[in-house]
């Protein structure tokens, strides 16, 4: 009975992280839209996420500062590109493309992964990765070939494609031993690593550009600092320490599945917040890929933990 309730529990928080992250793309947008740099709002992101889980990373260190140096190619590994480049490339990637269209892409990860394992091993996988992966490449054909003449960006396909390859990286990242440094530690280290990561990519060259113009959230406009200051400390802060709970209670295979509802949520608040609509086949297409990685999650023994996705 106390697993089974712990299993809930856990299901509850992992929905939580989900719907945190998922409104990241939906708040973002509107930012971008109003003159900012994919890097100079992912560095605001990370940086407030950062600061405000802070404290509570000290807390948790309790002065063991040895943990943190045992694990510090582990924090440059999620700082550099699990916060950085991954984010840098989705939100390039929300400036040309739709935020269902993006995620959807970036959410292939995982079966990127088990392509990946296939070529390291030279072992086939088990029948139903296979079959996953086969249902999960045709809703990508039709997620990224919608019809109705409509046409995609390449651009922003591409960019969507790298942060796949980013999201993949950060799972392997995420999977290795922690060396004693606790997971609310490793967030906070992480996305302080990226923000000043990418504070110092922009003094180099890369478009560093903000904006005090108001932003239209709702329908309504809003002083530009107010949805930076919600994806910061809710899609961001919250979102990770949320996933991480999660992770610890449920495993990295069962709070990873959940974390696929990352991918409605985030469709769904573009919906609402940006009135972005999939076409019919979009939508099949998303389907088909959530199924296939569902299909993907069932195989007993996989060869790669998988933890839970973000943006």
């Amino acid at each position: 009975m106390k697993h089974t309730s712990s299993t809930t529990v856990g299901l509850l928080v992992a929905v939580l992280a989900a719907v945190a992250f998922g409104t990241s793309g939906a708040f973002i947008k509107p930012v971008l839209a109003s003159g900012w740099s994919p890097a100079a709002a992912v560095t605001v992101r990370a940086l407030i996420g950062g600061l405000v889980l802070a404290p509570f990373a000290l807390i948790a260190l309790r002065g063991r500062w040895d943990a943190v140096w045992r694990g510090r190619w582990r924090l440059l590994g999620m700082g550099l590109i699990g916060v950085a480049a991954t984010q840098l490339v989705y939100f390039a990637a929300l400036q040309t493309i739709a935020v269902g269209t993006a995620i959807l892409v970036e959410y292939m990860a995982p079966l990127l992964l088990v392509a990946v394992a296939w070529v390291l091993t030279r072992r086939r996988p088990a029948t139903v990765v296979l079959v996953g992966s086969v249902v999960s490449l045709v809703g990508l054909v039709l997620v990224v070939a919608p019809s109705g003449g409509s046409t995609l960006d390449p651009l922003g396909l591409l960019f969507a494609i790298l942060a796949m390859v980013g999201c993949a990286a950060y799972y392997v990242i995420s999977a290795r031993p922690a060396k004693g440094l606790p997971p609310v530690a490793f967030a906070a280290i992480g996305l302080l690593i990226g923000a000043l990561s990418l504070w110092l990519a922009g003094l180099v060259g890369v478009p560093f550009t903000t904006s005090d113009a108001d932003v239209t959230v709702l329908g309504t406009d809003v002083v530009w600092w107010v949805p930076l200051l919600f994806v910061g400390v809710v899609s961001t802060a919250v979102a990770y320490a949320a996933s991480i709970t999660a992770s610890q209670m449920l495993g990295s295979r069962l709070a990873s599945f959940a974390g696929l509802l990352e991918v409605v949520a985030a469709t769904g608040f573009a919906w609402i917040l940006l009135g972005e609509q999939l076409s019919l086949a979009q939508l099949l297409g998303g389907v088909c890929i959530l199924l296939g990685i569902g299909f993907v999650r069932s195989e007993r023994a996989p060869a790669v933990p998988i933890p839970v996705p973000v943006q």
